[in-house]
């Protein structure tokens, strides 16, 4: 058998950044690298680059046990400005056209506009005649339009108005050349299917069968939520697509009501610093804490183990990994409704959704379960129910038998 014969070919979204060291990638997309390359003989995996100092969460890619003899990492320009696209175009689908023949299954990451090599290549195999399939996490494009009511200049406001009909005439346009749609989770899935030839769910999350909590820890789990305060928390990116001032505001009206909790919310980003100066002005400093970014997977997992709810206000069309996270956890998830987290619970019931954007209602949800603790205890034994489909190793395979048969 050939390379090709079993070669996938990927573009993913993630950048690399190149260092001193070679290139580094973020932690949880060299685990997905690794995965892949247990599922095929070869992969070859198209990455944007950037060059400066990355994240804390970027290693090397040399040291992060992924099978280099199999796996070949090519970097794309980043090009998210339009002069930036018409420079590297052309130079850019020669290459992505080339490594497309060299593989045999092609899959493609989408999102974007200016710099979406994923869409790019979509078009070049399509060109080519050769089936491909698409990913996509989220609706990218719904996300750009959300943040017409979020962005804080007028020149963002504009530019995401702008941009985000183009996106979805994009995204649309390359499902509906793709042999198959793979969409992360039942939000992405119900946007995007309606344009499919054949749409699939499938999950890209990165816990092993070590993370998931073990049942004698979730049993002292249960009897130790009987008493003491509503222990809260959320691990994510703090942005407007996750609902931050909503999260601080449900915080504020259970302490009103007289609620004994302690919150936390893990992560960085740009609503950070308005979150901590709402949660100082109510004087709760000493009830929701802001931490900001945590590098220790460990302790994320820890604080989810810990927490009797996740709380989430989620604005956007999307499948974030942290709600599965947290049914692994066997922490019940309790936030605003979608397609998402209504698929996730389906069977056993492990959370308790409420309407979209009704920050009344979801504190009402908390506070019943603040009061009635028998209830809470049930809810952890059907959260950790429902997370126990999910592992990184059986969705990766998933997606890798998925790919084989259509492709």
């Amino acid at each position: 058998m050939t390379d090709k014969n079993d070669t996938l070919l990927l573009y993913a979204p993630v950048p690399i950044y190149s260092s001193d060291q070679g290139y580094l990638l973020e932690d949880q997309a060299c685990n997905g690298v690794r995965l892949w390359a247990e599922n095929f003989g070869r992969v070859i995996i198209m990455f944007p680059v950037l060059h400066g100092k990355a994240p804390p969460s970027w290693i090397p890619i040399q040291t992060s046990g992924i099978d280099m003899e199999r796996v070949e990492i090519v970097s794309l320009p980043t090009a998210y400005r339009p002069d930036q696209f018409a420079r590297h175009y052309a130079a850019t689908r020669r290459q992505i056209g080339q490594l497309i023949d060299r593989a045999r299954y092609l899959s493609f990451a989408i999102g974007g506009l200016f710099g979406d090599w994923g869409a790019v290549a979509a078009m070049e195999a399509h060109k080519k005649q050769r089936p491909f399939a698409v990913w996509a996490d989220r609706v990218e494009s719904e996300v750009v339009r959300e943040s017409v009511r979020s962005a804080k200049s007028a020149k963002e406001r504009i530019r995401a108005a702008l941009t985000y009909r183009p996106m979805a005439m994009l995204e649309r346009a390359v499902i509906r050349k793709a042999t198959i749609g793979l969409f992360h989770g039942a939000e992405t899935h119900a946007t995007y299917a309606p344009y499919a030839k054949v749409a699939e769910i499938v999950h890209d999350i990165h816990l092993s069968e070590k993370d998931r909590i073990p049942p004698e820890l979730l049993a002292a789990k249960m009897a130790d939520a009987a008493q003491g305060p509503l222990r809260i928390c959320y691990v994510g990116r703090a942005d407007a697509m996750k609902g931050p001032h909503d999260w601080i505001q449900a915080m504020v009206d259970l302490h009103r009501r007289g609620v004994d909790f302690q919150a936390t919310w893990l992560g960085d980003g740009e609503a950070l610093a308005a979150m901590r100066a709402e949660v100082a002005s109510h004087g709760l400093t000493d009830r929701v804490h802001l931490p900001g970014f945590v590098r220790d997977r460990s302790l994320l997992l820890e604080t989810l183990r810990r927490s009797h709810v996740l709380a989430f206000c989620h604005k956007t069309p999307e499948s974030p990994r942290n709600l599965i996270e947290s049914l692994v956890s066997g922490t019940p998830i309790v936030g605003y409704d979608s397609a998402f987290p209504r698929d996730l619970i389906s069977v056993h019931g492990g959370g308790v959704l409420t309407p979209l954007n009704d920050v009344n209602v979801l504190v009402n949800a908390l506070e019943t379960l603040g009061n009635d603790r028998p209830r809470l205890a049930a809810l952890m034994k059907s959260a950790a129910l429902d997370g126990d489909p999910f592992n990184d190793v059986a969705v990766f395979k998933h997606r890798s038998e998925i790919i084989r048969a259509h492709l």
